[in-house]
């Protein structure tokens, strides 16, 4: 009805006939503009991308067929309001996506095959969210939304646990090269040289600036740290302004023994057993931990990327605590309505997100970006995907006898990363919106 009232008024004027042409352009680019982005949610990526096939890796590393549904679309599913991280497991019998014969990244305390784990159900499983569904990792769609970019992981060995996951799932279109800084293993980086794309650790169990008062002695005979709750760690501090997202977690750490220092002074400690040093409990230092963490991260003036807090993944140590006879044999996971976070899981998780909401609030007066990747459910409900004892000889004298603490590889915490692809992908599509609402998205079309 526009267009005719338009073209009346035109040759009411004597306008010549091009005046009808431009208006019909004009017209068609309007219907343009609103029918692509309902299309192509995530416009800001390469086309491609939303076809239903990924780029076609080279031979050697070509997909093996079980893996056909993993050329699926990169569009998001069902709709921005779903919470992917509350759902349950359901069987995928196309798992796994990689074994211990075909990544070298897999920790040997993390290898449950090699030694000797009989069962391989516990490998067979992908997380079903509430009301949409979460894409398994795709390997090329991963690689290419993260061209040119650069990815952090800091904390403990839970944290490099995922990162190993991510380098076997990625494995299937390409292995990254060393270009570590430095011989430490503990201070690592890999870059996937085909999409410039770089991906580091930094260990820092205690998040802080820490150091070992007693080795391997103390009340529990795991060592006694001084942690300085109120100083940055510079070991990963001073390095990470260059990322592009950055990865944060820890936890596990918290229960060894302590001694809590601010202003230079001890102020307190979790189960020291010094004289006239009063226990402020492990969930003090942990608070004080974070928050110096998303302090420091929030100081760094030129950091601008997002930073992703991985919440705490519980242990399942069962008829004992770690050190005293505890493990955790179960083949399966729970359901929902099996099991509840409750007890120190709970107090580490909400003090988590706590410290999590005040860093956002802060962050976001000086522009920085923060995210919540809320492993905690998802991991709460797989006490059958650690390695217990399958992650050494069964002659070796190792600490950690019976690891309920870290993950299997292949197995749950692959779905890790499956969370962070979609978070991902709604980066894109955050970003999208972002462009529709300035005035840069004519210069895009």
């Amino acid at each position: 009805m526009k267009l005719h009232a338009m073209e009346a008024f035109g040759r009411s004027q004597g306008q010549p006939k091009t005046a009808k042409i431009v208006l019909i352009v004009i017209f068609v680019t309007l219907v343009f503009l609103t029918i692509i982005p309902a299309f192509y949610p995530l416009l800001g990526y390469p086309l491609y991308l939303l076809k239903a096939s990924s780029p076609k890796p080279s031979p050697a590393t070509a997909f093996d067929s079980r893996e056909g549904e993993l050329r699926s679309s990169i569009r998001i599913s069902e709709g921005e309001d779903c919470d992917i991280f509350s759902g349950e497991w359901v069987p995928n019998h196309n798992a796994p996506y990689y074994t211990n014969t075909t990544c070298w990244a897999i920790h040997e305390h993390q290898n449950c095959m090699k030694y000797g784990r009989p069962d391989t159900e516990f490998m067979k499983w992908k997380w079903k969210p509430d009301g949409c569904e979460l894409p398994v990792l795709n390997p090329a769609q991963f690689l290419e939304i993260v061209r040119g970019k650069s990815l952090a992981f800091v904390g403990d060995s839970v944290g490099r646990n995922q990162m190993q996951s991510l380098i076997c799932l990625l494995s299937r279109v390409e292995y990254p090269i060393d270009v570590s800084y430095t011989p430490d293993e503990r201070f690592k980086r890999w870059t996937y040289t085909t999409y410039n794309f770089t991906i580091a650790y930094f260990w820092t169990p205690h998040l802080v600036k820490s150091e070992e008062r007693e080795d391997n002695r103390g009340p529990t005979q795991t060592g006694l740290f001084n942690l300085y709750l109120d100083e940055f760690d510079e070991r990963w501090t001073t390095q990470i302004e260059e990322f592009d997202y950055l990865i944060i977690s820890g936890g596990h750490w918290f229960y060894r023994p302590s001694v809590f220092y601010e202003n230079h002074r001890i102020v307190g400690c979790h189960f020291c057993l010094l004289e006239n040093v009063t226990d402020l409990t492990k969930f003090y230092g942990y608070r004080k931990a974070f928050r110096t963490a998303f302090k420091a991260i929030n100081s760094l003036e030129n950091f601008k990327g997002i930073t992703i807090l991985r919440t705490f993944a519980p242990p399942h140590f069962e008829n004992g605590l770690w050190n005293r006879g505890g493990n955790c044999v179960r083949t399966k996971p729970f359901r929902s309505n099996e099991t509840a976070l409750d007890g120190d899981n709970m107090e580490f998780y909400m003090i988590q997100i706590e410290e999590f909401k005040t860093a956002e609030r802060d962050g976001k007066k000086k522009g920085k970006k923060y995210r919540l990747m809320d492993t905690t459910q998802a991991s709460l409900l797989r006490p059958d995907g650690h390695p217990s004892r399958y992650g050494h000889w069964a002659h070796e004298n190792v600490t950690l006898y019976n690891d309920c603490v870290h993950w299997c590889l292949p197995g749950p915490i692959d779905t890790w990363n499956d969370f962070l692809l979609q978070m991902l992908k709604m980066e894109g599509l955050r970003s999208h919106k972002e462009m529709l609402l300035s005035g840069d998205r004519r210069m895009r079309f």
